[in-house]
């Protein structure tokens, strides 16, 4: 009781604290508007239809997604559960912005039903991947936040066509909490309260689950229909959230960790406890959104805040539990012991193809076209051409170096977060500068990279950087450092649209000048991993092995990690981030044979150089005379292949 005593007086003091830094009203005056007294002055209005609907907002749906978390951590007995790792969350986002461009109608009167029809797709597809066994390991997360990536990457691709028109799903799809009067407070009210009850009906089943599955069957409890249930009590509380104030992660997943931290042994405890302190935690989120609003005059989202505490949560709470599942290794696909001799010429031979289609077939007004192009038009493709060649290959080269560095066959420079750290630090020093994100240069790119690197390793050394623990540690970076930008993002400015078309990847803004320089980087790289490749063979074979050949980790462990982050820092300070072909690349290669580093090297290479190749002349031409980036389109098609390998291989 006093735990529950303090959570309240917690959530009030911290609601007086919100309505003060929302309003410049005295609490006398507050206090009596809240009692109903007329509003007169613009600030009486201000309060009661901006900061009061706001609090009660807040509070509303930080409870949802608290009651949402702990169903779902009570349900697969996984304290790492909630409804963005799991993947629920991203999946009702990418619904409701689908229907908002096709179906606009159906989005603002029946939002909720396609906020959760999304959410149960993304579910469903993560219980595909790990099974419902799986729910309970680390596999099932990483699923999640691989659906998260991939959902995310096609989301941002529908606001990047869409923009400047859909401008106000910048700041929906970071969380807003801002309200303009009572309506969406009056419409999420009555639909959480049921979820509440039914929950609390479920206390048994949760406390029989605690057993184990098996211990639940025989102690009569219906396994299957119980788990529907609860599932879409969870699934249903995340797509009402999504649908009032867009994306918010992470409370779900911290409130019933904090819940059981205080003290809730208890199903019924621990859902009630975490219904309060997900209010709690979001109103604090909140508050600090509010406050920093009045220090850079600029929109802050809630969700962003919120990500900023989240994603070290997520990390501390992975660093917690050791378990042999966790550390199962993800093995590569199988293939041949060698690449088959005709494979050579044949993708030397797709690379010449798909480099003469893009250079001489496209749609313009007059339709489609094939044939030569003239002096300006070959002018404005070839540069574009051969700087998405040279990013495909730098990036499947770094790959293939974290692949086998860290003997972590889900390395890619974008899973690691290498990438978003490359991107933070352009991003930062273009807005603390006050110059173009164009102009920072590639040293900058390169020293946030390596620093993110850097702190992976430092923090997956407590595993012993094992495969699944290090790429979820470094997607909870990515989240963490995807968080930073949205605060760019929100403000809507055309800054921001510049910034969003940038973080596609675009080779739109490439000088030839550039392209030469990123192509010269690219194959210097590659010459640096065949030079390499006997320290990379002996790394991957394993510490003691490389120790016993004479080579020395204290000097080639940096030294490739460095050529890795460099090789990523400098696509993303040109290009802007590419995801997945570094991780795509190499699994293809070792599918087609090439299993030594030399052979992986230039396959990878090659495959990546076809991907991206393909991808920028897909995105200029599928929706002619409309532009998307070749680092989205060949997210969307490499985050499907990594969702594929899951499915086929399933992590745990």
């Amino acid at each position: 009781m006093i735990r529950v005593a303090l959570i309240g007086a917690a959530v009030l003091a911290l609601a007086a604290a919100h309505l003060a830094a929302g309003s410049d009203l005295g609490a006398p005056r507050m206090l009596a508007l809240v009692l109903g007294a007329t509003p007169q002055a613009f600030a009486d209005v201000q309060f009661t239809h901006a900061a009061l609907p706001r609090l009660v907002m807040t509070l509303l749906c930080g409870a949802g997604l608290g009651l949402a978390g702990s169903l779902f951590q009570q349900l697969t007995q996984n304290p790492l559960a909630a409804p963005l790792t799991l993947g629920a969350a991203s999946g009702a986002w990418l619904a409701l912005v689908i229907a908002t461009l096709l179906v606009p109608s159906l989005a603002a009167t029946q939002g909720e039903w396609v906020a959760l029809a999304g959410a149960t797709t993304a579910f469903g597809l993560v219980v595909a991947i790990s099974g419902l066994r799986g729910l309970t390991g680390i596999g099932a997360v990483l699923a999640g936040m691989a659906v998260n990536l991939l959902f995310g990457a096609i989301a941002a691709t529908i606001v990047l066509l869409q923009s400047p028109y859909f401008g106000h799903l910048f700041i929906w799809g970071a969380g807003d909490l801002g309200q303009s009067g009572w309506d969406k407070a009056l419409w999420l009210a009555p639909r959480l309260a049921p979820f509440l009850v039914l929950s609390l009906l479920l206390t048994r089943g949760l406390a029989l689950l605690r057993s184990g599955a098996d211990g639940a069957k025989a102690r009569g409890l219906s396994l299957l229909p119980f788990l529907a249930v609860a599932a879409g009590l969870g699934l249903g509380l995340t797509a009402l959230s999504v649908a009032a104030v867009g994306l918010i992660g992470f409370i779900g997943l911290v409130a019933p960790n904090l819940a059981r931290v205080a003290g809730a042994r208890l199903p019924r405890a621990e859902l009630l406890a975490s219904t309060g302190l997900g209010a709690g935690l979001l109103l604090a989120t909140d508050l600090v959104a509010v406050l920093a609003n009045y220090l850079t005059r600029d929109l802050v989202p809630t969700g962003a805040v919120a990500a900023l505490v989240g994603a070290p949560a997520l990390i501390w709470l992975m660093r917690r539990r050791p378990g042999s599942a966790d550390q199962a290794a993800y093995r590569l696909p199988p293939g041949p012991a060698r690449v088959p001799r005709p494979l050579w010429p044949g993708l030397a031979a797709a690379i010449i193809a798909i480099t003469l289609v893009a250079l001489t077939t496209g749609h313009g007004d007059a339709g489609w076209q094939a044939g030569w192009p003239s002096g300006l038009t070959f002018d404005l493709r070839w540069p574009r051409v051969l700087a998405a060649a040279a990013a495909g290959l730098a990036m499947a080269l770094s790959g293939v170096i974290l692949q086998r560095l860290i003997r972590n066959p889900l390395a890619s420079p974008d899973i690691l977060g290498m990438t978003a750290g490359a991107t933070v630090a352009l991003v930062g020093t273009a807005m603390l500068g006050g110059g173009s994100i164009h102009e920072v240069g590639p040293g900058t790119a390169v020293l946030g990279s390596v620093l993110v690197l850097a702190l992976l390793l430092a923090l997956g050394r407590r595993h012993g950087h094992a495969p699944t623990m290090l790429a979820l540690t470094g997607i909870a970076l990515a989240a963490l450092l995807d968080a930073l930008v949205k605060v760019a993002l929100a403000a809507g400015s055309q800054d921001s649209y510049a910034i969003l078309g940038w973080l596609g990847g675009s080779t739109y803004r490439v000088t030839p000048v550039e392209a030469g320089l990123l192509a010269l980087t690219a194959l210097a790289g590659l010459a640096l991993v065949l030079m390499l490749r006997r320290w990379l063979t002996l790394i991957a074979a394993g510490d003691d092995m490389a120790l016993a050949r004479g080579l020395s980790l204290g000097l080639a462990r940096p030294v490739c990690l460095t050529l890795a982050a460099a090789l990523a820092a400098l696509v993303t300070a040109w290009l802007g981030p590419v995801a997945f072909v570094g991780l795509l690349a190499p699994h293809a290669a070792v599918m087609l044979g090439a299993r030594r580093v030399a052979a992986q090297a230039l396959m990878a290479g090659g495959i990546g150089a076809i991907l991206m190749i393909g991808s920028d002349w897909l995105g200029r031409m599928a929706m002619y005379p409309m532009q998307l980036p070749a680092g989205t389109v060949a997210s969307v098609l490499g985050g499907g292949y990594f969702l594929y390998l899951l499915l086929r291989r399933r992590v745990v």
